[in-house]
Formats: C-alpha cells, structure tokens, sequence
C-alpha cells in the first residue's frame, strides 16, 4: 500500500512536467518562429513581421499584473463627439494567464479586496464578484516558460470605443474596416517599464453621418484614426497611501475592504497623487528625491507655448508653501519625446472645429491611487472665445485702429490659468467653487471687467495671476512628506484647520453645478464674494458695453453679419452671475464637515440676502435690461454667404433675419428657469414655513409685480412685458405639474396662475389696446386649456461653458 501511495506521488509530481513538455514539443521554439523578423526589446518584447503585417508578442511574466491603457492619440476633431487628440481611455489592472494552447489576458475585480493576510479570505472575496478576461491568444511558439503570441487582432480593434461614441451622439453608424486598418509603426516601440502600440483604424459607413461627423471628415464614408495601447510596469510597494477627507478637495481611489472589522466602514478612500518625497522630510525646506515633471506640447505656438510654461508653473508655489524646493518643473516635451509614452506627464494642445472643455486626466496604479501620468488637454479655440469677448466689451476697432493690446492680454491671461487649472486636476485635485477672488485656480473663472471713473471698461485684471491660497493648502494635504514621529492624521487635520481658519471653503462640483443648487457662494464663472453685488456691476459692464456696441466692434472689411458673432457674449455677458445669485434665492450655507472640526454644518442665508439677490434677479427679466437699442438691431443684417448659421448664434422665430425678441426671449428663461426650478421653490416652501425666511409665496408675488402688475409699456418694451409675462406663465405651468417638486410648491404654483387669471379677466374687459388685449386672452386660453394650447418651442441661450472656449476627471 505504501508504494502504491509513493507511486502515485510519484506520479502527481511528474504530471505538470509531462504537460510541460507536450506543450513544448507541439509548438516551435520561439526563436525560429521569430527568425528573420525586426525584435524589440523591452517590458514585453515583441517582434514586427513585415511581410505579414503582424506583431508577435512574446509573453514572459504570468500572473504578474501590470497597467494595460488604451488611448487615441489621433482625434476626429468634434468636441461634441469627444474623440480628441491625446484622449486617455481604459485604464485596467491586467495580467496574462496560460491555460494549456491559451494565453488569457485578465481583469481582477478591484472593487471588491480583502486586505489581510488570510489567504482563505482573499479567496472568498475572489469568487464571490466576477472578473474580466479582456481578450484570448493562441499560443503559437514557446522557449522554456516563454510563449509567443500573435497579437495583431488585439492592437487592430476598437479598443477605444470609436464606433459607439459616434453612435451615441447619435452622428451615424459605423463598423472598422480591417482593409484599412494597420499598425502605426513610428508610435510602436519598447522601453523597460513599458511596451507602446500604436494602430490606425479606419471606420466604415456614414451613409447616416450626422453634422458633426460632416464638418470635420475629408469623407464620411471613411473616418482614419489612431489608437494607443500601452503595457506598463506598476510601481514598487514604496508608495504610502494617503487617506482621503471629504473637505481636502481630492479626486481618489475607493474599494470595499470585506477584512475591515465589523465596527469600521468597510469602503476605503484615498487620495489620488504623485509620488513625492522630501530627500530630509525633517527639513523645513528639502529637494525631493524625484521632482514632479510636466511636458508642455511643442506643437503649441508662441505666445501660447509660454502662457502655458508660466501657468503651469505656478503650482511650484504651492509645493515651495509645502516646504519643498524645486519640486515641480515644467519643462517643453523635446522632439524625441512620445506625448503617448507613460513616462511624460503631459500638457497637450488640441485642436477641434468648434469650440469645447478641456479636461486634466490621470493614469493612476489601481492598486493604491498612485498618479503615473498626468494627461492634460487643451482646447485651443478656447483663447480665441476669450478675444472675442474682449472685443465685445472694447469696441477697438474704430478709427481704422487694428486692435488694442488689452484684448490678447486677457486672452493670453486666461490661457495661463487654465493651463494651471487644468494641471491642478492631474495633480489629484478637485474643482473648488467656492473659491472666489482668486482664492483658487480649481474654480472657474469669469473674467473679471472693471468700470474706471469715467465709464470706460477696464481689463487689466481680467483674470488672476499665481496659485491660490487655497491650492497651497489642498497641495500641503496631499503632498506633505512628515518626519517620522509626526502623528500623520493630527498633521493633516491640522492643515485643513488652519485654512478653515483663514476663510478658505472648499465645494466641489455636485453642490455647484445643480441648476437648483443652494450653496450661496459656490458658483461657476462668477466673481466677487457677494453674488448679488457682482450681478449688479455685471449689469452695469453690461450697459456700457451695449451703449458702445457698433460696426466698431468688427475689423474693417469683415461682413456686417459677423457683429452677431461678437454680440452673443455680451448681450448674455450676465448669464453667471444671474445663476450664482439665484442660488441665494432658498439658500442654505454648508460645509462638508466632520464630527468635531467646528465648522458651520448648515445655515439657511439670511432673509435679506435672499431678497436682495431676487430683487437684482428681477432686474434680468425687465424690459430695460432684455432691451437692444434700435441701433444695434439695425447693423445685423441675416447671415452673409460663406457664413454658415451655428450653436454660437442667436436662435431666431423670425427666419433669416435677427431677431432681438428671440434674444430676450432665452434670456429671461433662463432667469426664470433658476427662480422658479422644482427643487428651489420646493425648498422655498420649506424654509418659510421654519421660520423668518423667503416664502415661494412671496417670491411669485413678486414676479407678479415685475410682470402682470408692472406699467405698461408700448413698443418693443410692450411686447418684452408679453413677453416675459408668457414665460412666467409656462414656468408656473410646469411646476404644477413637475412630479419633483413638493405638493405644496405645485399648490402655490397654481394659486398663482388663479392670480394671474383674475387679473387677465379684469385686464382685459377693461382695456382697448389689441396687443394687449389678444395677448391677455392667450394667457386666459393657456391656462383654462393647457392640453389644448402648448406653448411655443423653448429657445435657450446659445452655448456659454466653457468660458474663453468655441468633462475620473475634471474639466473645464
């Protein structure tokens, strides 16, 4: 019995050696296989085949895991498709397994870990979610523990997605074309740490090709681009984690840790951040051991390339504030350089046909949060949305003048901050909107226009300059390398205190983006400390700006047409600032506090704020603000050929011709839709009933008195007050009947409309002006036959975000 048992041992032993050689014998080795063919050495070596047009990969480590990333580095040019040049896609913890012939490339489940030592705990989390197997080879030679693999179908896929992001931009249909499509050879290469691939694919179809598609295809039965795929090393196990906080402001990693003891939250959170260390971590000033260093694209021209040099250096401040010494550089990417090559962290600029976001990305370990690559991408019409701007509120070009400096001033100044805002993102950085004055390069910024004392438009301060002092803190939180005895958690605590303690707020996108928003400082492209008074000197720019609107607002010999072009972000230059204030119209202030910090948790904004900022609101919906002065609507004649009609113009009832009622009637929507949103009036009603606060009640009162109550006008300014008084009637309709607002809002919304019904009745028995007159019985008819008489298709404001521009990550 016992030598049959020691036979069978015996036996166990040899079986994997057997397979081993059978799996030998059957292929050949890898060497001959490989004769002949261009190799490249590196993290994974692989071999080019010329005549064959195929790329044999040679795979050595299994079951090591390593960064897989799929990227487009040659873009279709439409910002609303979003297949831009540069463009980060998947990134996935990988690693390649062999089960007999078969070589699997796999994805674990990150999500779901156990940190423990127990191996029989790893496995229970293991089975229990699933993992991915991203793609199967076959193996075709070996050589000892060494397989190669032919991974031409592998790069010559749509890895990137192209096809469906088309589609769901609902801009045609398209399959790739392997006819068409090969391997990128000046982009393939090999490096220690990491293999690149580079392929261009071609995209068949486009009998159903959409505008966009058309606007920027040389032909859209055939869209050729490129896409990216990188292996990469992970990093060593020298990278601390740091532990995220709700009030630091960073982007970050989670996952379900089921090791954690039942009294512990089981999800982790960390911060997302480069790897950055102090040679003397006791020193209060200390070179790092590995500076943080960026590469601007030296395909950006002059004086781009050196507005973005200046403003990504800025951050070196907020690093010099953290005790480092020339730990951030930013440096030109020289031409032997690959911007796809993990190595780079990248500023890169790319072009689109229109206007869009530009956006800071990361390729992080999944691991532990650790920034490998910082990916930024700029739009580079964005600078001329931003001169177009100027323009408007300068009017330069009068008396054959050519321009004025100030205009590529600002411009050039805004390039800069966005070139730090966007870089702060690839840092670990979330957007901060309640940074204003300059309190931070993560908001977004509106330029910022002063009036001299006689009246003129100032620019020379249009957007700040340097880091603010609320990055200097985020970078502290996320950069800080501690001496050995310092107690971390007390240090990072401490870091956060001490800019509660300087009026340094953080509130990220969330609260700030909701159109029903109800933080009181946290806004988009908006200035000032006090929203209200910001709307109020916005208005006044505003004025000025249209008082000295004229054909001097275009170069000498362009079409008349193109005044509208400029026209645009002037007439809705207010258009922030009006959101930001509504916002304290059933405001509450809060923070993201914690137990114990001794910041404000909630308080509802004061009743006097809140009113003043409804009576500047008011303001936007009355005829002498949403009124263009006879002069102007004179000098726009319909669009001149050569031109095409677009997004970026004024909507029109009127057909080819300009229409200012068209204009004022998106503005005065828009105001209306932020007044009267299903969330603030929902919280309207709450807020009134707990105590000495603005009512629902209180606030359509008022917009009864600014519409239906106020004097009648003649004119233009008469058929503005029908206007808006229209628009104040489909906002209340829609509230009645928006399920997301509280019963109690919807109740107020159609006691208001009752209002306005009696007053329509009386108003109309009463009076002999036919405007006015069949005006009133339409708002009678509208509100007795809703289902009968829909209202008139809605018009919104032509595309405003991103500013000085024609979206984890952040964007802008």
């Amino acid at each position: 019995m016992k030598t049959i048992l020691t036979q069978k041992r015996w036996l166990l032993l040899l079986l994997p050696l057997l397979s081993h050689m059978a799996f030998a014998q059957k292929f050949p080795d890898i060497a001959s296989k490989t004769a002949g063919l261009k190799k490249y050495d590196g993290f994974y070596t692989f071999y080019w085949d010329e005549a064959a047009g195929k790329v044999w990969l040679e795979i050595d480590k299994f079951n090591q895991d390593f960064l897989y990333i799929n990227s487009l580095p040659g873009g279709l040019g439409s910002n609303d498709i979003g297949l831009d040049r540069g463009q980060l896609g998947g990134q996935r913890l990988v690693y390649f397994e062999k089960v007999g012939p078969k070589v699997m490339l796999v994805q674990p489940n990150l999500d779901y870990r156990a940190i423990t030592e127990n191996k029989n705990e790893k496995r229970a989390v293991d089975e229990s979610f699933a993992k991915s197997i991203l793609w199967g080879f076959k193996a075709e030679a070996t050589d000892g523990n060494k397989v190669l693999v032919d991974a031409t179908d592998f790069l010559l896929r749509d890895a990137h997605d192209v096809t469906g992001s088309i589609k769901r931009s609902r801009q045609g249909t398209y399959k790739m074309d392997a006819s068409r499509s090969a391997l990128y050879l000046p982009r393939t290469k090999n490096f220690p740490k990491n293999t690149e691939f580079e392929a261009t694919l071609t995209f068949t179809g486009g009998d159903d090709a959409g505008n966009f598609v058309r606007e920027v295809a040389p032909d859209v039965q055939a869209l050729t681009l490129r896409q990216h795929h990188s292996f990469v090393q992970l990093p060593d196990a020298q990278y601390k984690p740091r532990v995220a906080d709700p009030r630091a402001g960073y982007f970050g990693l989670s996952y379900f840790d089921y090791a954690t003891p039942v009294d512990e939250p089981i999800n982790k959170t960390f911060i997302a951040r480069h790897r950055l260390q102090k040679k003397n971590p006791n020193a209060k000033i200390s070179e790092a051991v590995k500076p943080i260093i960026y590469y601007v694209d030296n395909g950006a021209p002059e004086p781009i390339r050196s507005a973005l040099l200046d403003g990504a250096r800025w951050w070196n401040q907020a690093f010099e504030a953290a005790g480092y010494k020339d730990a951030f550089q930013v440096e030109i990417l020289p031409d032997s350089a690959d911007p796809m090559d993990i190595r780079y962290n990248m500023i890169q600029w790319v072009h689109r046909s229109t206007r869009g976001w530009s956006y800071g990305a990361t390729v992080q370990d999944p691991r532990t949060g650790e920034i490998i690559k910082g990916h930024v991408s700029l739009g580079s019409l964005r600078v001329r949305q931003d001169y177009l701007i100027a323009e408007g509120l300068l009017a330069p070009y009068g008396n054959n003048k050519t321009g004025n400096k100030a205009m590529m001033d600002m411009a050039i100044a805004r390039i800069r901050q966005l070139s730090a805002h966007e870089l702060g993102h690839t840092l670990g950085i979330m957007h901060n909107y309640a940074a204003n004055n300059n309190a931070s390069v993560m908001d977004y910024p509106h330029p910022q226009v002063k009036l001299d004392r006689a009246g003129n438009i100032d620019l020379s301060q249009a957007y700040g300059t340097g880091i603010g002092e609320w990055d200097k803190v985020a970078v502290a939180y996320g950069y800080q390398d501690f001496g050995n005895r310092t107690d971390e958690k007390k240090a990072l605590d401490q870091i956060l205190e001490d800019g509660r303690k300087r009026g340094l707020a953080f509130i990220s996108d969330r609260d700030a983006r909701a159109a029903g928003g109800a933080h009181p400082t946290a806004h988009l492209w908006d200035n000032g400390s006090n929203a209200t008074d910001e709307l109020l000197h916005v208005l006044k720019v505003r004025k000025e700006a249209l008082k000295k609107f004229s054909e001097d607002n275009i170069k000498t010999g362009a079409a008349m047409s193109t005044l509208e072009d400029v026209l645009v972000p002037i007439y809705n230059y207010h258009r922030y600032q009006t959101e930001a204030a509504a916002k304290l119209v059933g405001g509450v202030n809060y923070t993201y506090a914690v137990r114990g910090d001794k910041q404000v948790v909630t308080e509802v904004v004061p009743k006097k704020d809140q009113q003043q900022a409804l009576d500047a609101l008011l303001q936007t919906i009355s005829p002498d603000v949403l009124m263009l002065p006879e002069k102007i609507i004179n000098l726009i004649p319909p669009r001149a050929p050569g031109l095409r009609n677009n997004r970026e113009l004024f909507s029109k009832r009127t057909g080819v011709t300009f229409d200012p009622l068209a204009a004022a009637e998106a503005s005065a929507d828009f105001t209306f839709s932020f007044l009267l949103h299903p969330e603030r009036a929902s919280r309207l009603v709450e807020l009134g009933a707990r105590g000495n606060n603005l009512s629902l009640h209180e606030v359509t009162e008022q917009l009864m008195d600014q519409t239906f109550k106020a004097n009648r006008k003649s004119g233009m300014e008469g058929q503005l007050q029908f206007l808006t008084e229209q628009l104040y009637v489909t906002h209340l309709m829609g509230l009645t009947q928006n399920a997301n607002a509280s019963y109690q809002a919807r109740a107020v919304a159609n006691a208001s409309l009752q209002a306005i019904k009696s007053f329509a009745s009386r108003e109309e028995r009463r009076t002999r002006n036919a405007a006015y007159k069949a005006h009133l019985a339409f708002i009678l008819a509208r509100i007795e036959n809703p289902e009968d008489i829909k209202p008139a298709k809605q018009i919104d404001l032509p595309p405003g975000a991103p500013i000085g521009s024609s979206e984890t990550m952040g964007c802008e």
